[in-house]
């Protein structure tokens, strides 16, 4: 997306016009690609207390996100911006921010106390050069492992896997039992994903970080590295054949009617299975990783706010960007969403079990994993993804995956 940016502000000239005068009502127009069942009812949750608060939401959804995000870029520099536009808790908007396209929310951060409320991975992504550029909405765990009971009690499986060999073990009593093991959206970004959750667990934090954040191209012809790489081909024994091209969701709804076993997926699946009534717990289970000390790895969402001279739009960005962090909506936006609040003082009581999970465990920092996306730019991200998609679906080896991913990284 950084290339992107950088091709049209080369050839624009941005101004920022006001809104007029027939338009000074506090307005938000909020770009996002919020648009699967579980999401649409989450997104709700932030327009009813903007309205609750005085504020008009104008709902701009894009579906898909790299639609949305490209959407939302064109708008800023080309002179029409929204109120607040969508991004990932990453490094995806720190373009804008270079180029002086968005609004700091300094005062709000100050107001709402963030440097004590937030968690470091997410401070560290939001804050640029000493300023708040983003307001986070969740913390997000990309790479929960959710399966069907129904599916586990047919296979005979009955307990939740607590290393890679028992996964792998039980993938193979569910592909006994006739069931799809791993149900996975065959699209690039849900395969990085699958790579993430392996590269976490099997190869561990510090090689996560090193990869990701280090850009230690030595690593990846490495043995370990090598055999993280290899774990993850394996997985592609356990998917179906319609899996090239589906959607999350689509796969979600596998895992929800008993046809696959599991899923690996953000905690946004959460939204899908409360949508089809089911119950953390109850109709399908969740964990986050192999073993009580499993690396929790922390991603999320922001909204960020272009600039503007215009006052009523100002308004309207503080009042959307309090709403948004306050208690209630928090807690109301997150237990539609999946996720949990960003949050850290605030009644979580009543949530699923799942999200009760993820609270604790942000609890102890030693845990917290940035996501990839917060370690890298979108530029490196697109290029390892790239390596992993071809290494998913062709029969390219492990030694020449990791010699491409050893150049992905000097992207």
């Amino acid at each position: 997306m950084a290339f992107q940016l950088k091709a049209v502000l080369a050839g624009m000239v941005v101004g920022f016009g006001a809104l007029g005068a027939a338009q000074a009502q506090v307005k938000a127009e909020v770009i996002h690609w919020w648009t699967s069942g579980g999401e649409s009812a989450a997104i709700k949750e932030f327009a009813n207390a903007y309205k609750a608060a005085g504020g008009t939401w104008v709902d701009s959804a894009v579906a898909g996100a790299d639609n949305a995000r490209a959407a939302a870029i064109n708008r800023i520099v080309g002179g029409n911006p929204p109120t607040a536009a969508q991004f990932n808790t990453s490094k995806q908007f720190h373009d804008i921010v270079a180029e002086g396209k968005l609004a700091d929310l300094d005062d709000v951060a100050a107001k709402e106390n963030w440097d004590k409320i937030l968690p470091q991975p997410v401070l560290n992504t939001v804050k640029v050069k000493g300023h708040y550029y983003a307001v986070p909405v969740n913390v997000h765990m990309p790479a929960w492992f959710w399966y069907s009971k129904s599916a586990f009690a047919k296979a005979g499986i009955k307990d939740e896997p607590k290393t890679i060999d028992e996964f792998f073990a039980a993938l193979d009593k569910l592909k006994a039992a006739g069931l799809v093991p791993l149900a996975l959206g065959g699209q690039s970004w849900q395969e990085r994903i699958t790579f993430n959750a392996v590269l976490a667990h099997v190869g561990g934090p510090e090689m996560f970080l090193k990869f990701y954040r280090d850009k230690d191209s030595a690593l990846v012809t490495g043995e370990p590295f090598k055999k993280v790489l290899a774990t993850f081909k394996r997985l592609h024994n356990y998917v179906d054949a319609g899996s090239p091209g589906r959607n999350w969701n689509d796969a979600t709804a596998m895992v929800i009617s008993g046809k696959a076993g599991v899923q690996i997926m953000g905690d946004w699946a959460k939204g899908e299975f409360q949508a089809a009534n089911q119950t953390a717990g109850k109709e399908f289970g969740c964990f986050p990783g192999f073993g009580p000390k499993s690396p929790y790895i922390v991603a999320g969402d922001v909204f960020v706010f272009p600039k503007t001279t215009n006052p009523e739009a100002i308004k309207a960005q503080k009042l959307l960007a309090t709403t948004m962090t306050s208690p209630a909506a928090q807690v109301a936006f997150n237990n539609k969403k999946g996720s949990i609040p960003i949050r850290t003082d605030v009644d979580t009581s009543k949530m699923d079990i799942c999200a009760q999970a993820g609270v604790a465990i942000m609890k102890d920092a030693s845990r917290q994993l940035p996501d990839s996306e917060m370690l890298a730019t979108p530029d490196t991200i697109g290029a390892v993804q790239d390596v992993l998609t071809k290494l998913w679906n062709t029969n390219q080896s492990v030694d020449d995956a990791a010699k491409a991913l050893a150049v992905a990284l000097k992207t």
